[in-house]
């Protein structure tokens, strides 16, 4: 599959088009380094002159791989200046860092240490000894795409980051749409939290905040990844977890699933009822639940036959199972909810984590 490249080589490309533009070139194209010292031919889409600087847009191309900035225009305007300092400002669509925990300081433009390495390293390729420059980043629609993404998490307000480690986007790299879910679990800690709470996705998060008031910001979303998840609150010094989620991602954890796509591992409806047979629950029953295509239609089918307690059980199962994953590094809870919000079972590891972070215990209601 073809590679593309990142948006921290779209900004150095286009900051090293703006300062030739400035020098009087019109370069269609411009070689950046990464932080690995490869050189990336990058296509420049316009550039010019402007009083005192330049400026020059290049439009992002991430290959094959499924990239929320894909053809977006990325504009960088550089300033010359006499002081030897390069300095880097987020213009339109570029995001700003709010929250402690992350990479780059509180207050300062959301461009990571990798692609503000690239800027300088292209501007000091063309740009006078004795001159600086102030380097404005841009991306037009920025700030409408960044809500798409984990920025309004991780407290980056106003737009993107310019990211990239190597220069190049991977297509359909896993590892590194993993990797870009653990920032979440620093910022956590940087707030001052020892308990965290671990939501699927936006859905869980939605409830878990609006309906039981955990704090937003003790919230971390894993997607599918809840092993990996679970490794690294381990390894960044979290105690609690709080496994917070629809049935149909808990049963998968009660049964030891780690990694929850329905492409990689699926066996909810029947942990659900192995866990019901355990419970006593009659062959009839079990046939039931067997028959059904979702762990919502199983619902109703438990409800009537009155085995409510099995959310209980597989709560503790889930919590269980995650303890034993991290080699009880962690203490673990889990709270198993629907799709309305209701919560179906709890162990006492969520009851206590939930009560730390303010939960009234009088919303629960378990089966």
């Amino acid at each position: 599959m073809r590679p593309g490249i990142t948006t921290g080589t779209c900004a150095a490309a286009a900051a090293k088009a703006a300062v030739l533009a400035w020098q009087g070139r019109l370069d269609t194209h411009v070689e950046v380094k990464t932080p690995q010292e490869k050189l990336i031919r990058v296509a420049i889409e316009k550039s010019l002159a402007m009083p005192g600087g330049g400026l020059a847009s290049v439009i992002k191309d991430a290959g094959d791989d499924p990239d929320i900035t894909n053809g977006v225009r990325i504009d960088v305007q550089v300033r010359i200046s006499d002081c030897p300092d390069i300095i880097i400002q987020a213009g339109e669509g570029v995001g700003v860092v709010t929250k402690p925990g992350l990479s780059v300081p509180v207050g300062l433009p959301a461009v990571n240490e990798g692609p503000k390495k690239m800027i300088i390293t292209a501007i000091r390729d063309v740009l006078p000894r004795d001159k600086g420059a102030i380097v404005t980043i841009s991306i037009p629609g920025g700030e409408e795409l960044a809500k798409r993404t984990l920025n309004p998490v991780l407290g980056i307000a106003g737009g993107l980051s310019i990211i990239g480690t190597t220069g190049i986007v991977e297509p359909m790299s896993e590892e590194a749409f993993k990797n870009s879910l653990v920032p979440q679990i620093s910022v956590v800690k940087a707030l001052g939290y020892q308990d965290i709470v671990f939501v699927p996705g936006k859905i869980g998060q939605d409830i878990a905040v609006n309906q039981y008031g955990l704090p937003e910001e003790a919230i971390v979303q894993t997607s599918n990844f809840i092993g990996h998840m679970l490794e690294n609150a381990a390894k960044l010094g979290v105690k609690r977890v709080l496994l917070f989620g629809h049935l149909g991602k808990i049963v998968k954890v009660s049964a030891g699933i780690f990694h929850t796509h329905n492409r990689m591992a699926d066996a909810r409806l029947e942990t659900i009822a192995a866990y019901l047979a355990v419970e006593g629950a009659p062959q009839a029953v079990i046939k039931e639940i067997m028959e059904c295509t979702t762990t919502e239609a199983a619902m109703p089918i438990i409800e009537r036959y009155n085995f409510n307690a099995v959310y209980n059980l597989l709560a503790t199962r889930a919590s269980l199972r995650a303890e034993r994953y991290v080699f009880s590094d962690l203490t673990v809870g889990t709270a198993v909810v629907t799709l309305k919000g209701k919560i179906l079972g709890l162990d006492q590891a969520a009851r206590d984590i939930g009560g730390t972070l303010g939960w009234n215990m009088t919303e629960l209601t378990t089966g």
